[in-house]
């Protein structure tokens, strides 16, 4: 069973499946739906996802006909995406839980459409907090 909620807690989920084919995409769309470089998304069986809190707090954008992004209307927080076409699972972004998922990422999705700021094999400072200089 896995536990997640959105930034300011109004929506909670479980999903009580495994996930499948967790992917780093790096497409504009995800980028631009995160803010991000890159969305990190894992497959669900539709019948494993339950709201459990805040279901009324979802709002949903549709950015193509039949291609729907659900988010918490509160603080924004991406929950994941539906497809009318493939109604047996939803796409949910993996930020939002809090257990530790098993399962790993298979792959970069889109890398010809990464942010070209974002470099996949830098060898950057790692740091366990906020990096040493910031206040």
């Amino acid at each position: 069973m896995y536990y997640g909620k959105c930034l300011c807690g109004v929506i909670k989920i479980e999903v009580s499946g495994a996930i499948d084919s967790i992917i780093h995409c790096h497409c504009s769309l995800c980028r631009k739906s995160t803010g991000t470089a890159y969305a990190t998304n894992g497959f669900v069986d539709i019948n494993s996802l339950k709201v459990v809190k805040g279901k009324e707090a979802l709002s949903t954008f549709a950015f193509k006909p039949g291609r729907n992004r659900h988010f918490c209307s509160g603080c924004g927080s991406p929950i994941y995406s539906s497809n009318d076409q493939d109604k047996s699972r939803i796409r949910v972004r993996l930020g939002i839980f809090d257990s530790e998922i098993k399962e790993k990422p298979i792959s970069h999705n889109f890398v010809t459409s990464k942010a070209n700021w974002d470099n996949l094999d830098d060898n950057l400072p790692r740091y366990e907090a906020f990096e040493p200089n910031r206040q």
